[in-house]
């Protein structure tokens, strides 16, 4: 078996990426810029030497991408500079009298992204390279999105409860520095959702003017409420209810219209969607957290072209402290959105994947000292996994990251292992054990335990 240049294995990866995206991948001595809308250049020579890749819209120059083997992905941010050099390079056959807007760094296993427009340009990993036509949109608008997010109107604090204003003020000021992901605790009863709709207004209205938010619950059941709230919601300034100025979705199978604005789904379905499969609408009913059966093997999101990973500008999770674990993570991670989670009662896992972005801390204790909740009794429940710890049982599905490369992949634990108290939320995540596979339908929820191997 002939050894591979792991360069070499690297760009083939790249390579095959881009075609997935909807580039043609030509090399330097064969360009053909009519063959597709998106072209990609191999080795393209610049004043400073050959850019591993130039891309080329409606054979326009617009971006670079440098090319590193997969040994690189730990460091992959140290080779910004060289990349935004090439950027900024004149480029060999075109006029190019503009620094190049785009600017990518890959080793076909973790890609990072600079938009040049964005107010304070820094790099963000997504999951895949944008597609010819997203890049094109891009240039014809005089603001990238991170652009407009600075520009949210005053907040027009009319019938908002303080708490309200104060999460909704908090998540615009995240936005404007952009912090990707942001959490609102607020307590059950005091307008999660109002909160929330509010919010996609003020995204959805101009100057921000979002592409499109994707709001994400865990049941069919929730989703239907969702959808309800959005109906009867009427803005402030305004007298049009929110679904006559903007196109709502609830998603009940495969198809999502073209100028949803607002799309509502439960995860298992955005799953199944970037999967494109279909799924029994029973299969919703339930939350991930509390199924009975595990799948046989984990199936990981892959790409999807018709759901590219920057179909959603904004990803509204509610009840996200039971939808960001496990093999549903990756379905939040696929797309280069600004996740914003909705919660009562996070834990320090939820704090952890919102990395500690709280935009709202508003909780049962304020809530009933404000007089929008009623109070109640507090017992707190030691558990034996809490006081004890306890197993990782064998061929129990763990999730597996490589630290060099930051490849995940998911695996059978290979023999019983026993973790401490203080393992827990840390090194260890666990939930209730679930019992033993049934004589069922199949079903492809993820497994209920993770174990941090970095």
């Amino acid at each position: 078996m002939i050894n591979q240049n792991p360069e070499q294995i690297a760009r083939d990866h790249i390579d095959a990426q881009l075609r997935q995206a909807g580039w043609a991948v030509q090399d330097k001595k064969k360009i053909d810029f009519s063959a597709a809308p998106g072209v990609a250049v191999r080795e393209y020579q610049t004043d400073v030497g050959p850019a591993d890749y130039v891309l080329f819209v409606d054979k326009q120059a617009v971006g670079v991408i440098e090319a590193k083997s997969e040994s690189w992905g730990e460091k992959i941010t140290t080779v910004e500079e060289q990349s935004t050099g090439y950027a900024n390079a004149r480029l060999k056959w075109v006029n190019n009298s503009q620094p190049l807007r785009f600017v990518y760094e890959s080793t076909g296993v973790i890609t990072r992204f600079t938009d040049g427009l964005d107010p304070h340009p820094r790099s963000r990993e997504v999951f895949n390279f944008h597609r010819p036509e997203t890049l094109a949109k891009w240039l014809r608008e005089p603001k990238s999105l991170r652009g407009r997010l600075q520009d949210f109107p005053p907040l027009n604090t009319e019938g908002l409860r303080e708490c309200q204003i104060t999460a909704i003020t908090n998540l615009e000021a995240s936005f404007r520095q952009d912090k990707p992901r942001a959490l609102i605790q607020m307590a059950t009863g005091s307008g999660k959702t109002f909160t929330a709709i509010t919010a996609c207004y003020r995204l959805l209205r101009e100057p921000v003017s979002v592409n499109r938010i994707l709001f994400l619950v865990d049941t069919k059941n929730l989703g239907e409420q969702a959808e309800q709230e959005f109906m009867n919601y009427v803005p402030n300034d305004d007298n049009r209810k929110f679904t006559e100025l903007y196109n709502v979705q609830r998603l009940k199978s495969q198809y999502i219209a073209s100028d949803a604005q607002v799309c509502i789904s439960t995860i298992q379905r955005m799953y199944s969607i970037l999967k494109d499969e279909p799924l029994d609408e029973s299969l919703e009913e339930q939350n991930p957290a509390e199924q009975l059966t595990r799948p046989k093997e984990p199936l990981p999101v892959v790409y999807n072209e018709k759901i590219p990973p920057e179909f959603f500008d904004v990803i509204i999770i509610d009840e996200c402290h039971r939808s960001i674990y496990n093999l549903w993570r990756q379905v939040l991670e696929y797309f280069d959105a600004y996740l914003v989670g909705l919660t009562a009662t996070p834990d320090n896992r939820t704090y952890g994947f919102f990395r500690k972005n709280v935009v709202s801390e508003y909780n049962h204790e304020k809530a009933v000292a404000d007089g929008v909740n009623v109070g109640n009794e507090i017992f707190l429940i030691e558990t034996e996994k809490t006081k004890q710890g306890g197993k990782i049982k064998a061929k129990q599905l763990v999730e597996k990251r490589e630290r060099a490369t930051r490849r995940k992949r998911w695996e059978p634990q290979d023999e019983d292992e026993v973790y401490s108290a203080k393992q827990l939320d840390r090194d260890i995540v666990t939930h209730r054990d679930p019992p033993p596979i049934r004589d069922a339908l199949p079903c492809s929820y993820p497994p209920n335990c993770t174990k941090n191997k970095h």
